[in-house]
């Protein structure tokens, strides 16, 4: 019986021994033996006809799998001869690190053999009249070592052309050698040459890491002697979202797949950062075209960084460390920004260059956005009834990944589950009273409002900022209360610029106070803002009617009392009544000498 090497260089070379390509041992070039005189275990050359294959798929219960027999053919392996005799044990164990040799090598199927021929069509070849030994070692002479342990085949390489020609034949028929698995596993196989594939994959996503799965790239395994064990060849695309808070100093995170930057608090209109990084197939390469897709869903009270047409998102798109100028398109509608790369493999650096993906390559999209006074306030400033919570409650913002997960068949995708991140924002709530009556709001009390260091500017009732202050005057309402809404972290300086009528101006010079955070929750709960009075402030003129450890409204509640005005104090009060009478007493006797006077006049006329 002739030991047919060259059908095992092959599977050497595409790194299809027992243990595969894609993990275990790669097997030596020549059959393994204990050392003569050893104490391990002598291994005898046993030929099988039979083989049992494991595909270990741990996180995706409904992924399957299928077989595809090419050539069918004895396989020789080492087994254990414990008592040297010379005869393999019966139930001895094979010599996993040896090599597998295959003899009496056949085509399995016609439709394999003319499938696997066609794809060398318009290439020399050995011809139709050629041997399954003779094709195999030409198929191992193409193949030329872009294969290997690990080796994951290129798109369009010999091996990958044969894997898409093999899962094109239309059969289930088992006894042609076609074989297919729900749990990956594949038992007493005919002895040979197999392809393995993906045959489905599950429409639910993983209840742990919630992602569809992906295809594997093929692989190609001799079975026969020791099992086969090994775990597909892919990795499924995963996907992060973070905001940057403006604070300084602030980042997306140190590492936006294990700590990204969950939260973030801003102000109305004020436009933040928002980071989408995505991973790749491991097996990119076996993609001939990789479909990609952010669909990025923002709530309704935020609007993006749109370019002069309105209509199209600014966005920042980077492979690894390379800017993308070309390959992808930006959309906004209905709430939802998408960058769709129909081909990410095609996308060009600001060179016009080719970028180079990989299985490590991440693709990241950087967009501001904010929250939209237009949208979700009111003409007088007030939010609307839609937006009536919208303080302290986190402003969702989630992303999901679609991405190619079959490498031969292009429209086949898979997708993430949607990644959140938060934005927060706050506001303020003043009520002024009289200090004759705490319990009875001042109607009519002009304010203004603005950010420390930000004297040019002045906050409106909305939380927008503009430089006409009289346009930004805040004047209380019959319960003595005015609102800002759309306020962010930081120090502020409220100012009384009209008191009521009768009262001092308690805080003409201002008041300074901070709106705090203790950290913001990365899981979207409600947040209440903590309150902090300036160094000095006089608590019997300001005091903070609420924390963030009471009622949560999102909003700092702050009582100002303005004191009652008073005349100047009197002395000597029954002097001041004797010169009223006496002035009375003088007056009268001045009109009644007056009286006389003009009669007496009147009197010498006639």
């Amino acid at each position: 019986m002739k030991i047919t090497k060259s059908i095992a260089r092959l599977a050497v070379t595409a790194g299809l021994t027992a243990a595969l390509s894609f993990g275990g041992v790669m097997a030596p070039v020549t059959m393994a033996f204990a050392a003569e005189g050893g104490t391990a275990a002598s291994y005898v050359p046993t030929a099988t006809t039979t083989g049992n294959v494991t595909i270990a798929e741990n996180t995706y219960a409904g992924t399957s799998f299928k077989g595809i027999q090419i050539f069918r053919a004895t396989v020789t392996q080492g087994k254990a001869d414990t008592n040297g005799d010379g005869v393999a044990d019966a139930n001895g164990a094979w010599n996993k690190d040896g090599e597998k040799t295959l003899s009496d090598i056949q085509w399995a199927t016609p439709e394999v053999e003319k499938a696997v021929k066609g794809v060398f069509a318009k290439d020399t070849n050995p011809g139709d009249s050629a041997t399954a030994q003779d094709w195999a070692d030409y198929i191992n002479r193409i193949v030329a070592g872009n294969a290997g342990e690990g080796f994951k085949v290129d798109a369009d390489s010999a091996l990958d052309k044969i894997a898409k020609e093999l899962e094109k034949v239309n059969t289930t028929d088992e006894t042609a050698g076609w074989k297919a698995s729900t749990d990956g596993k594949f038992s007493t196989l005919s002895a040979g040459y197999w392809l393995f594939v993906t045959a489905g994959v599950s429409g639910t996503a993983n209840t742990t890491k919630g992602n569809m799965d992906t295809y594997t790239s093929p692989i190609f395994a001799i079975v026969g002697g020791a099992d086969v064990n090994a775990e597909p060849k892919k990795n499924v695309p995963n996907v992060t979202k973070a905001v940057k808070d403006d604070a300084t100093g602030a980042t997306f995170g140190t590492d936006v797949f294990t700590s990204p930057n969950k939260s973030a608090d801003s102000r109305m209109d004020q436009f933040i950062e928002y980071q989408l990084t995505g991973t790749v197939a491991s097996n990119i390469n076996t993609y001939s075209t990789y479909k990609y897709i952010f669909t990025d869903k923002l709530p309704t009270s935020m609007t993006p960084e749109l370019k002069n047409d309105n209509a199209t998102p600014v966005v920042t798109v980077k492979i690894d460390d390379n800017v993308v100028k070309s390959g992808y398109e930006p959309t906004y509608s209905g709430d939802v920004l998408t960058v769709n790369f129909t081909n990410l493999k095609a996308c060009q650096d600001e060179n016009d260059k080719p970028i180079v993906l990989n299985d490590k390559s991440k693709v990241t999209v950087e967009y501001k956005a904010k929250l939209d006074s237009s949208k979700v306030c009111n003409p007088d400033g007030s939010l609307k009834s839609q937006f009536g919570s919208l303080l302290g409650t986190a402003q969702t913002n989630t992303v999901v990944l679609t991405y190619s997960n079959n490498p031969h068949v292009a429209d086949d995708t898979g997708t993430t589950v949607d990644h959140p991140a938060y934005d927060y924002t706050y506001g303020i709530d003043v009520t002024k009273v009289g200090s004759d009556d705490e319990e009875k709001g001042l109607k009519g009390v002009e304010f203004t409002l603005q950010e420390q260091g930000d004297t040019g500017n002045f906050i409106m009732a909305n939380g927008v900022k503009t430089t006409d202050e009289t346009k930004a005057k805040l004047t209380t309402d019959s319960k003595g209360k005015i609102n800002v809404v759309g306020l962010d972290e930081g120090t502020y300086i409220l100012k009384e610029v009209t008191p009521a009528p009768g009262y001092n101006n308690s805080a003409a010079g201002g008041i300074r106070f901070t709106i705090t955070n203790d950290g913001l929750p990365t899981n979207g709960d409600p947040f209440n803002p903590g309150c902090r009075l300036a160094e000095g402030t006089d608590n019997n003129l300001v005091t903070v009617a609420q924390t963030n450890t009471e009622a949560a409204d999102g909003k700092v509640h702050l009582t100002v009392i303005d004191k009652k005005g008073s005349s100047l104090p009197l002395t000597g009060l029954n002097g001041v009544t004797f010169t009223w009478i006496a002035g009375g007493a003088v007056l009268c006797i001045g009109v009644a000498h007056l009286i006389r006077s003009r009669k007496r006049d009147d009197g010498s006329e006639e």
